[in-house]
């Protein structure tokens, strides 16, 4: 598949709690989803968060330190 038309998901936190998921296809916002919906528990239950991408509170640390 193309990378302009994979679709890959977003999520969206707010103290710690995921608000919303963007499904993007390349650079283009496709939907919104609830996290709460059946889809969206579905979506979060079923997807890992990249590993090349250290958490932000790991990052601003190690810039720190």
């Amino acid at each position: 598949m193309d990378e302009d038309n994979e679709i890959a998901y977003h999520l969206y936190e707010k103290d710690g709690h995921v608000t919303a998921i963007w499904e993007m296809q390349g650079r283009k916002h496709m939907r919104t989803i609830d996290p709460r919906s059946e889809e969206g528990k579905r979506i979060l239950g079923s997807h890992t968060a990249d590993d090349d991408e250290p958490p932000a509170e790991d990052a601003g640390q190690q810039a720190t330190a």
